[in-house]
């Protein structure tokens, strides 16, 4: 069978299966018993074996040190990743957040988590900050478009929010991160219907995925067309958004609203 069957009978991309396949993408128990099923396994041992050895490799990855993520898949991919492109409508997104306005903002969204879970996100929301950091070897190109309301937001407490605003502006002057700013007054714009991401790997023969986050599951995009029209919607968020040296001092003028 060619890749390109196995993807057709499962309803998935064809990169997803380059992926698995050449150990680009870690593999899921479900991903395991589906191929399982369209390879006409039939010895359940051997079905229960290989399900058994994804579930171990999950472990490779650093975060799995800090126990069960719940977005795993996404930190592998973000991991592997060669540019990132968010757009966010509500919070400064993860990779630019400081520890304080991350532990308020987890509390906040989660209100019956337990203080263990919400420090164990915020440590591997700090660890994955480290891709964007100008001593990594290669460092992740990161495009953020950031609505109004997410640096008005209050977030925790007004000095929180001047630091997590000036801390913002200091990351946006990095070399492989762009921070542009949506103001109230852009009216309606291509991201009124929400937070996503767009991920660009450094192998070309591995195909953008577009990351939409939810509250019970998240959601994946690799079709090419999907990609394709957020990458647009993306295109159109840049242009009406403020350039960077007007939008870093936009973020100023945010942080000084907050000290009064």
């Amino acid at each position: 069978m060619t890749a390109e069957e196995v993807a057709e009978r499962l309803l998935v991309s064809q990169s997803k299966i380059s992926r698995l396949e050449n150990g680009r993408r870690s593999i899921s128990q479900r991903d395991v018993r589906d191929l399982c099923g369209v390879y006409e396994v039939e010895d359940r041992r051997v079905v229960d074996s290989l399900m058994q050895m994804a579930k171990d490799s999950r472990q490779q990855g650093w975060w799995h040190a800090f126990g069960d993520v719940p977005y795993s898949v996404y930190i592998g991919l973000e991991t592997d990743a060669a540019s990132l492109r968010v757009y966010d409508p509500q919070v400064v997104p993860g990779l630019l957040q400081i520890p304080s306005y991350a532990e308020h903002l987890i509390t906040g969204a989660l209100p019956e988590a337990v203080h263990a879970d919400v420090e164990k996100r915020v440590k591997v929301r700090m660890r994955r900050k480290e891709r964007i950091s100008s001593s990594s070897e290669t460092p992740l190109r990161l495009w953020t478009v950031l609505d109004e309301a997410a640096l008005r937001r209050k977030v925790g407490n007004a000095q929180i929010m001047i630091e997590q605003l000036d801390h913002l502006v200091e990351m946006s002057q990095l070399p492989n991160i762009t921070v542009q700013v949506l103001p109230f007054y852009m009216g309606a714009h291509p991201g009124v219907s929400g937070q996503y991401a767009i991920l660009e790997f450094p192998d070309a023969a591995d195909s953008s995925v577009v990351y939409i986050e939810g509250v019970t599951s998240d959601l994946y995009l690799e079709k090419a067309q999907d990609v394709q029209k957020y990458s647009v919607m993306y295109e159109h968020l840049r242009a009406q958004a403020l350039n960077a040296d007007e939008s870093r001092e936009f973020i100023l003028k945010v942080a000084k609203d907050f000290t009064h």
